[in-house]
């Protein structure tokens, strides 16, 4: 088991408060030492703030690209690479995002969309849309999506991102990289409920572990633990693959009849390990960052409205998903106000983050560039 990030949230007012981010760079250093110190791999160490509206707001559109891109240069400074400025809630500065993704390369943001208080916010949706669409258009093979995403729902104390923002007082959350555990579990059973009985058995040794070593660094360093996000997060590698592990339980492929019950059956472990537990705490089926899913997806053995129906019992939404470059506004629009609907209805946390991939078709492959995705098929939208 990996740990996939140590996320420190911290308020800002303005991004004047630069020994407050030295501060959280210096405490996510000290934290991943204690980590390593017990013999784990510490993947990434991350902030985000709350958000950008409310330390950007009065600014003009370029005073605020100016501003990020000299926060940026403080980050990598500091030897930050991965800073989240939280998300935007207002379509005059929604429609600023594709300049900061432009003009910046570690800056990671959102878009919220909705909520279960206010409900589905229809211009959100449509002005998140544009910008994914500008996106696409504007850097590499449609990559600087992989830093924006749009959500509904959403709490602070995510630690992964883009959707993560912070709220109050300094603090810090754990995500995990689980596919590893997932893949002993499922190996080790023949059917859903022993395979259910397993993981949490595992789940609750381990992750103990995990939350007594962050209480540690809580108590050592003052910063308030939020606790772990126990999302199954992706895997690049065959042998832990969400997809992979699936089948071990199924007579069949990822996407198959019983892959929803799977999922279900995931979450509900997910959300009941006796540690402390914040974010999506759910199912993640990233399509470009774990090659199991990829090498379904390839296979066609499931579709975006396949990815929807698991979000109705599991994870965090749509994630990672490559579609025709020349989609509409106003499809992307509907995928975004679909998944608000989920969210919303079954009171979780969902979020979309998009591919549209510039002059390629469904069915075609994608063309990454990139460490963190792996390339497949681009899907239908109908």
């Amino acid at each position: 088991m990996k740990i996939r990030t140590i996320t420190t949230g911290i308020s800002l007012e303005s991004l004047q408060e630069k020994e407050k981010i030295k501060q959280a760079a210096e405490f996510n250093q000290q934290g991943q030492i204690e980590f390593e110190k017990q013999g784990y791999e510490v993947q990434t160490t991350r902030i985000a703030t709350n958000s950008w509206e409310e330390y950007l707001q009065p600014l003009s559109k370029s005073e605020v690209i100016n501003e990020i891109q000299s926060l940026e240069q403080l980050c990598q400074s500091l030897n930050i690479h991965f800073f989240n400025i939280g998300y935007a809630d207002k379509p005059e500065t929604i429609a600023i995002i594709p300049d900061i993704n432009k003009n910046t390369s570690i800056i990671y943001c959102s878009s919220k969309i909705g909520d279960r208080q206010t409900g589905i916010n229809f211009e959100n949706a449509r002005e998140s849309a544009k910008v994914i669409k500008c996106i696409s258009q504007e850097t590499e093979n449609g990559y600087g999506n992989f830093r924006f995403c749009a959500w509904a729902n959403c709490q602070p104390n995510i630690p992964f991102f883009p959707t993560a923002y912070h709220t109050g007082n300094t603090s810090f959350s754990i995500g995990l990289e689980l596919g590893d555990l997932v893949m002993e579990a499922f190996s080790q059973a023949h059917d859903i409920l022993p395979a259910e009985q397993k993981l949490q058995l595992l789940l609750e040794v381990e992750l103990k572990k995990i939350a007594v070593i962050a209480e540690k660094i809580s108590d050592k360093f003052q910063v308030l633990y939020t606790g772990i996000d126990t999302s199954l997060a992706p895997s690049l590698d065959k042998e832990n693959s969400i997809a992979f592990a699936y089948e071990k339980l199924m007579d069949g492929k990822f996407g198959n009849s019983g892959t929803l019950a799977i999922s279900g059956m995931l979450t509900r472990v997910l959300k009941n390990v006796s540690v402390k537990i914040c974010g999506y705490s759910g199912l993640m089926l990233p399509v470009c960052e774990d090659v199991g899913l990829a090498t379904r997806a390839n296979e066609q053995t499931y579709d975006i409205t396949n990815l929807l129906l698991y979000s109705a019992v599991c994870g965090c939404g749509l994630d990672t998903v490559p579609i025709p470059g020349d989609i509409t506004i106003e499809k992307i629009t509907a995928i975004l106000i679909d998944m608000a609907t989920l969210a919303i209805k079954l009171n979780k946390p969902l979020s979309s983050r998009l591919f549209p991939i510039p002059n390629k078709k469904a069915g075609e492959m994608t063309r990454f560039n990139s460490p963190y995705l792996v390339d497949c098929k681009i899907f239908t939208v109908d």
